[in-house]
């Protein structure tokens, strides 16, 4: 049964930082995305990251600020979030697709977190 749980979400100041973790089980190889949907608008590509050689993809409203990383060993995932803005509130979620190379768009991702609420006070 494969399952993927985010932690780390919560309330920070403008300017601050967070870092989200998602951990999986039940998968073997996978790329890894992040993604985020704010009250009122579409769930958007935030990050993702291959399997193989861990190249990182980022959208450009957060790129030098967010950073996507994982251990295969712990199966984990992360989102460094750095320089936070209030437009960055959202909930985030973590999401897995079973290839080498990570890919923008949600729907092809096969498994999904629950989600994790950021919100960032202005």
């Amino acid at each position: 049964q494969v399952q993927l749980v985010e932690s780390g979400g919560g309330l920070v100041q403008s300017g601050g930082s967070l870092r989200l973790s998602c951990a999986a089980s039940g998968l073997s190889v996978y790329a890894m995305g992040w993604f985020r949907q704010a009250p009122g608008k579409e769930r958007e590509f935030v990050a993702a990251i291959n399997w193989s050689d861990s190249a990182t993809y980022y959208a450009d409203s957060v790129k030098g600020r967010f950073t996507i990383s994982r251990d295969n060993i712990r199966k984990t995932a992360y989102l460094q979030m750095n320089s936070l803005k209030p437009e960055d509130t959202a909930v985030y979620y973590c999401a897995a697709d079973r290839t080498y190379i990570a890919r923008m768009n949600s729907d092809a991702y096969d498994y999904w977190g629950q989600g994790t609420q950021v919100t960032v006070s202005s």
